[in-house]
């Protein structure tokens, strides 16, 4: 049966609160907002000397405790606890609890706001950090599976061959549509615009070699890493994520299989045979575009375009643009693995992880690109 709380004089004959307490009943949650108001309007009231019974103490949980170390203060309510002998060790305990918690809180003092250009600089720190932290991880990673590669390569029984020839299908057959249609509307794109830009000069039949320079050396290799690592990447994290989800890898090493070899090798293989293939499917895609639009609109025939390209467009743009391609697919299955490694078990961090695994394959893509083209150039290949 409940029983309502009560906070009364010690003194019967006496109002005054001051000199002592008498507390009494149920300090539960039920009574929070009563006690909250009789504690307001004694504040200040009490003596740090007044005596104060807790003979009549009736039902106690944390928020009563909570109410009595607002009206006592932690320090007087540890003194009654030590020195009353009518409260069970079980309510001692939760009011040394609740009162050293308050206490510790109350203690604590609110750190003073830094200045807007050190939060800045400590952001830029901390991202620094985590770069380096990645950086390093993917380094390691290209390591294990580098070492990986070359231990199974002179060793066909560890081969996966099913699991490499579902991944060759599903990372380059299936990509060959949009990977066509993408490239030969942007050679169509970039062929329109050369004429337009060349017709000032009275160039227009340069824009066949401004076609073919362009896809062989750069848009056919770049654009298709991007698609793939858009398309592939995000799959190779989604899947590896999801299995490390369902503690599928963990099952795996259980059975004393390694999980690099059994689900890392055969993308990374994949994706090296499949990206030069699409590479090359991307350059014929993009020449053929902007070959539709100079018969067109350029009035050069297919002929001529062709007789053109067999004059003008040397063998090594096309092995140079072609070379880039292994390096691609390498870094972009790597990326695409490793993230789905680092996915720590919610739904949620997959999908982090699949945006991170897109994010890095493409900006690692574009910066070795423009490296490379540096080099290139200065190398004058």
């Amino acid at each position: 049966m409940s029983t309502a709380p009560f906070i009364t004089p010690l003194s019967a004959s006496s109002q005054d609160l001051s000199t002592g307490l008498r507390i009494g009943g149920d300090w539960t949650l039920r009574h929070y907002a009563q006690l909250e108001e009789q504690i307001a309007t004694l504040s200040g009231q009490l003596k740090a000397d007044a005596a104060v019974e807790l003979d009549a103490l009736g039902a106690l949980d944390t928020a009563g405790a909570a109410l009595l170390v607002q009206l006592l203060g932690s320090q007087r309510l540890a003194q009654l606890i030590s020195q009353s002998s009518s409260l069970s060790s079980e309510r001692r305990a939760l009011l040394s609890s609740v009162g050293a918690a308050i206490g510790e809180l109350g203690d604590s003092q609110p750190k003073a706001r830094q200045p807007l250009w050190f939060e800045l600089f400590g952001q830029i720190g901390q991202s620094i950090a985590e770069l380096w932290q990645q950086l390093m991880a993917l380094l390691g990673f290209i390591g294990l599976t580098l070492g990986s590669m070359f231990a199974i390569l002179l060793r066909p029984s560890r081969w996966r061959v099913t699991s490499l020839v579902a991944h060759l299908q599903q990372s380059g057959l299936n990509a060959v549509p949009i990977v066509a249609l993408l490239t030969f509307l942007v050679g169509a794109v970039v062929a329109f615009l050369g004429a337009t830009v060349l017709a000032d000069f009275g160039a227009t039949v340069y824009t066949v070699d401004l076609v073919a320079f362009s896809f062989l050396r750069e848009f056919g290799v770049l654009l298709t890493a991007i698609l793939m690592a858009g398309r592939t990447a995000s799959a190779f994290t989604a899947q590896i994520g999801s299995m490390k989800a369902n503690e599928e890898i963990d099952a795996i090493r259980t059975l004393g299989l390694n999980p690099l070899e059994l689900l890392v090798l055969p993308r990374v293989f994949a994706l090296l045979i499949a990206l030069p293939l699409l590479t090359f499917i991307a350059m014929l895609s993009g020449i053929i575009g902007g070959g539709v639009v100079c018969a067109l609109s350029l009035d050069i025939s297919p002929t001529m375009y062709l007789a053109m390209l067999q004059e003008d467009i040397e063998l090594r743009h096309f092995l140079v643009g072609l070379g880039k391609a292994p390096l691609f697919a390498f870094l972009i299955a790597v990326i695409g693995c490793l993230e789905g490694f680092k996915v720590t078990g919610s739904a949620q961090s997959v999908g982090e992880r699949t945006t991170s695994s897109v994010v890095q394959s493409i900006f690692v893509v574009i910066v070795l690109d423009a490296l490379a083209a540096l080099f290139l150039m200065e190398m004058g290949w």
